[in-house]
């Protein structure tokens, strides 16, 4: 992906990792387009930062397909799209109470970036050059005990972004595939102030770094998650695991 000169959405680029990219893209050369369930925080991110916004709920299809068709009206030259939104809850599986938390985050973190990717993909093909950004996570990689329906969608993103990647090689849409670390944002309580979490603008300073020294590079990974990342190939998976999940109750 070439660092400027793209016209890029970030759907849940409201806050943490989407608004700290958002703000770094434009910066680069870049216009961003962000979107959001509040239309306060994309009224306020408009004042502040002079980004403008797009009302979108990732976990209701007909918010997707309207607010995709709002994009591809005012903003013709879309040629990326970022699949940020989404939702991280601690869950207790002993019992059956963890339901509705499971389907919440299957509906956000799989089905919403399904459905934002089903609204453009024609209009990407059709662009010169064009690139699909999901997110998955270091825990699509080492499973984190508290998180288990987040840990399950985020391996499926990691599986649908190599499969998109093969599917698509035949068109201009690239395929790149953002695995954070835990970041200090607020995904989950207490993160934000977590000593175990990167702190967000190193984290997105570093994604930067990347997309401007490695413009072929197909997973997004920062240092920190590369423990998390490659513990089956080095051979210490169990290890991985073991010292994640006791860390401190959230795996940060």
């Amino acid at each position: 992906m070439q660092i400027n000169g793209n016209t890029v959405f970030i759907p849940g680029a409201t806050s943490g990792i989407g608004l700290a990219l958002a703000l770094r893209l434009r910066a680069a050369g870049n216009t961003v387009v962000v979107g959001g369930r509040r239309q306060a925080l994309l009224d306020e991110i408009a004042a502040t930062h002079g980004i403008e916004g797009v009302r979108i709920d990732t976990a209701d299809a007909d918010s997707i397909a309207d607010a995709s068709a709002e994009i591809l009206r005012r903003f013709p030259d879309l040629n990326v799209l970022v699949t940020m939104a989404g939702v991280m809850r601690a869950e207790d599986w002993h019992t059956a109470g963890f339901l509705a938390d499971a389907e919440a985050q299957v509906v956000t973190n799989l089905l919403g970036p399904i459905r934002l990717i089903a609204a453009f993909t024609a209009h990407l093909q059709a662009r010169p050059d064009a690139t699909i950004v999901t997110v998955s996570s270091g825990l699509a990689f080492a499973p984190l005990r508290v998180t288990p329906t987040y840990n399950a969608t985020k391996a499926a993103i990691h599986m649908l972004s190599e499969t998109l990647r093969l599917q698509l090689a035949d068109t201009s849409v690239r395929v790149l595939e953002l695995e954070p670390p835990a970041v200090r944002t607020a995904l989950m309580p207490g993160q934000e102030e977590s000593e175990f979490a990167m702190p967000l603008d190193d984290f997105a300073d570093e994604v930067i770094e990347i997309l401007r020294t490695q413009p072929e590079a197909t997973e997004i990974q920062v240092e920190n998650v590369k423990f998390l990342r490659y513990g089956e190939a080095r051979g210490d998976y169990s290890q991985v695991v073991s010292t994640l999940n006791e860390l401190d109750p959230h795996g940060h």
